[in-house]
């Protein structure tokens, strides 16, 4: 079959293949391929047993692969020959050097971009995918084009705005679609092939164009604006729970303002996931080097709160059980950062049983998704973690139960069936404030939720 375009993706991973597969499912008439280096990734993408759980990514997936998507490890070959080329590779906080600990490592798409310029003899559009420091595209403009080729490369800013557990969802019917490029004849007809693919499904008043620099910027922006509403709310939590205030009705009056609106209102344990922390502290950094002081020591401070989010939680737990948790069985209920998704980078539950760990408690595991994952994450500690499937047997004989993801399987929990299970006193921190409180006080329980009052019987 000859196909209208031939799209390739570098990098497979939770950006790469959901968004692959989408523009697979919806362009019929193109060809999509997806590679990666991680052979072992590759081979799940190829199997029943995909690498990575996303809500509906099984189904299409498999409706299109091997017809328009194509999953490979021979990335010098396809480069050669696809024009269009999306990069999804990995953008990691620096661990050292210049910068260590907040700006974005960008070893990889250097390594990528000079991949590229090795193996093209014919001009290319180089898409950005993966989050970026604004002006990235200068340096890679530099590197691919400063080349004796003769080869014209074009550099497209395409920023993701996934939400794990609704990723499908989103790139099916997205908020928008931002497409950047130069203001220049070239760049411009470069964007427009971009706009192209997705006006495939996407309505054009969601697509927007702009000037490359506003759409590596946007990304940053929106996920530092996210997270703000987030500290916003936790910090508010702290202040209800010193003055009897309930953050749920707090939240729901403010979210009521039009101006405000009710979404990431929702006074939890703290943000996680692979992009809040790291973006953040990547504009922070940004603004460092451009001499904004104040602004950086603005963003970092949604940061902090987080973290201080997190252990206000750990404080929580030991204070209210008699000031220690030494050898006390601590049930976690959740351990990736959100629910509807595997991932547990930078979720919250990491720092909770690290914490707990650290004052000599037993933390045993349950997630639905997420155990394969914990259980790399802990391989190196052999005491005082195990992991189990089963709720009701986690519950079995602990002291205290933390819920630290929003499962809805978790809801709908018999706690009258795990109150008597437990030691008594029974104590349960709810991180995510999705349970019946005064329920679960009338049964039993010692209740102590994200800002609201403690329902406890002593």
């Amino acid at each position: 079959m000859d196909f209208e375009k031939n799209i390739l993706c570098i990098g497979a991973g939770y950006v790469g293949g959901p968004t692959m597969a989408m523009i697979a499912s919806k362009c019929p008439k193109y060809k999509v391929t997806v590679v990666d280096i991680n052979e072992d990734r590759i081979r799940k993408w190829n199997s029943d047993n995909l690498p990575i759980y996303e809500p509906g990514l099984d189904e299409i997936v498999k409706k299109v692969r091997g017809k328009n998507l194509f999953f490979s490890t021979e990335l010098n070959k396809h480069i050669r020959e696809n024009r269009i080329i999306f990069v999804s590779v990995n953008t990691p906080t620096k661990t050292f050097g210049q910068g260590a600990g907040k700006a974005a490592d960008l070893q990889y798409w250097e390594k990528t971009a000079r991949q590229i310029l090795a193996n093209s003899t014919t001009p290319k559009i180089i898409v950005e995918k993966s989050t970026l420091p604004v002006r990235t595209a200068e340096t890679m403009g530099q590197i691919l084009n400063g080349n004796n080729k003769n080869v014209q490369f074009d550099v497209i800013s395409n920023p993701e705005f996934l939400s794990e557990g609704t990723a499908i969802n989103d790139l099916e019917n997205p908020d928008r679609v931002l497409i950047g490029s130069k203001e220049t004849p070239e760049g411009i007809r470069a964007r427009q092939e971009i706009v192209e693919i997705y006006a495939n499904w996407v309505s054009h008043n969601r697509i927007i164009e702009s000037n490359i620099w506003s759409s590596e910027l946007s990304k940053l922006t929106a996920n530092a604006f996210l997270a703000q509403r987030i500290s916003s709310i936790n910090s508010m939590s702290a202040l209800c729970e010193k003055t009897e205030a309930d953050i749920d009705e707090v939240a729901y009056a403010i979210g009521t303002d039009s101006r405000i609106g009710p979404k990431f209102l929702k006074a939890s344990v703290g943000f996680g996931g692979s992009c809040f922390k790291k973006d953040i502290l990547n504009l922070v950094y940004i603004c460092q080097s451009y001499g904004l002081t104040e602004v950086a020591d603005y963003w970092e401070s949604v940061v902090k709160i987080n973290e201080w989010q997190e252990r206000r939680f750990i404080q929580n737990i030991i204070s209210n059980m008699f000031n220690t948790v030494a050898g006390k069985k601590i049930a976690l209920f959740g351990f990736a950062f959100k629910a509807n998704t595997g991932d547990i980078r930078e979720s919250p539950a990491i720092y909770i049983a690290r914490g707990l760990l650290e004052e000599k408690a037993h933390i045993i595991i349950s997630d639905p998704r997420a155990l394969p994952n914990a259980r790399d994450y802990f391989k190196d500690i052999q005491e005082d973690v195990t992991f189990e499937m089963d709720p009701y047997r986690v519950a079995k004989g602990a002291h205290a139960i933390a819920i630290l993801t929003e499962w809805e399987l978790y809801r709908n929990l018999d706690f009258k069936r795990i109150l008597k299970s437990m030691a008594q006193p029974a104590f349960i921190f709810d991180g995510r404030n999705i349970l019946d409180h005064n329920k679960l006080f009338k049964l039993g329980f010692n209740v102590f939720a994200i800002g609201k009052s403690p329902l406890k019987h002593f």
